[in-house]
């Protein structure tokens, strides 16, 4: 309850302090010729100074004050929002801050625990599928997703997370990059939106059936796109991969970590094709994924007795997961208990903040918020 003094105070320009924790450092309030506004950015529209933002708490002059009810500026406010996202789809939550601290109880000082779905909105995943360093380990996250999390995201996590994918199949479509994870991901989403469509009214689905059934069909229009997608040939009168002598050639087919990669390229000239057989080449891929007695039991021999390295990948692949190399992760300070981009940092209170830092894979992000 606010008492009269606190009003007249506000009034004259002097805010109380309304945070809803007695550390933080409350809201952000900007005094306009209509009284006090709460500044509360949500989206790039309420950036721009769209009516938005919270109702005024008081307005009013010289000789007429008028004050307003709390509880009816908060409905006004959060009714006003809910249209402007009903309206516009296609807008993503945002946020001022990169990171979010990860809680899993209550404390005296924060209340409740922190979700995947919340998570998901608050990290900046739009900007990372354009970092080609992020971009692979963004693409997993949602496979992963997609897997065994869909149900567990609400609803606006929801429209980001198809928001997002719509944006890295137009991305796949005009740059031709790495369709073949792009068609691994559509293809575990569809399969599994038509076991929650079947299994309508079994399992908790967030959302209208109708909504999940156009989701269905966009994905499968998707599909359909990148399998008719023509690669663009490249003119370029400048020296290319062919013209690399051997040993270099071998060395870059040394550095993937993915057969099906060698195999792509081992299609490009027969030059490449000769190299990608190598059988070294493939020793070296299954000692660098699986451990000694893992290839032991699945030994395959070849018709002139020797093991077949390629064949013995493809089907330890099957059995065992394959170590995963990212460009770029999400870090985790063990300090602060905060998830960020490593180029965003985070308000970080360790006297040595690097010494703090794990690299988060796609599957330990989904495991912090299993509770």
């Amino acid at each position: 309850m606010i008492d009269k003094e606190s009003l007249l105070a506000a009034y004259r320009g002097i805010m109380p302090f309304l945070g809803q924790d007695w550390r933080s450092p409350g809201w952000r309030w900007v005094k306009t010729e209509d009284g006090w506004k709460r500044c509360e950015p949500f989206t790039p529209a309420l950036e721009d100074g769209n009516d938005l933002s919270h109702t005024v708490i008081i307005t009013g002059d010289d000789e007429n004050e008028e004050v307003y009810n709390t509880e009816d500026c908060e409905f006004a406010a959060k009714k006003r929002k809910k249209d402007h996202f009903r309206n516009n789809t296609d807008s993503q939550c945002f946020y001022r801050e990169k990171w979010i601290y990860v809680h899993k109880e209550s404390t005296k000082e924060r209340h409740g625990y922190c979700t995947l779905g919340e998570a998901f909105n608050r990290l900046d995943f739009s900007s990372a599928i354009q970092d080609i360093r992020r971009f692979n380990y963004v693409v997993k996250l949602l496979q992963l997703i997609a897997k065994s999390q869909l149900t567990s995201l609400s609803g606006a996590a929801q429209k980001n997370y198809f928001n997002i994918l719509d944006k890295i199949v137009q991305k796949v479509m005009e740059d031709q990059y790495n369709p073949r994870l792009i068609k691994d991901l559509l293809q575990d989403l569809s399969s599994t939106l038509c076991i929650l469509i079947r299994g309508v009214g079994k399992s908790v689905l967030v959302g209208n059936i109708n909504i999940w059934i156009c989701r269905l069909e966009t994905i499968l229009l998707w599909q359909q796109q990148l399998k008719n997608l023509q690669m663009n040939k490249q003119v370029n009168n400048g020296l290319t991969l062919s013209d690399l002598p051997l040993h270099m050639l071998n060395n870059i087919l040394y550095r993937f970590s993915d057969g099906w990669d060698i195999i792509t390229l081992g299609q490009v000239t027969p030059t490449l094709y000769m190299l990608s057989e190598d059988r070294q080449l493939w020793k070296k891929l299954c000692q660098y994924h699986f451990a000694e007695k893992q290839f032991c039991r699945h030994l395959i021999p070849s018709e002139k007795g020797h093991i077949d390295w390629k064949l013995m990948y493809f089907a330890l692949q099957k059995y065992y997961p394959i170590k995963e190399q990212y460009g770029d992760t999400l870090h985790f300070c063990r300090h602060c208990s905060i998830l960020f981009w490593k180029d965003t940092g985070h308000p970080c209170t360790a006297s040595d903040p690097n010494t703090c830092l794990m690299p988060v894979s796609p599957q330990h992000f989904i495991d912090l918020f299993k509770f």
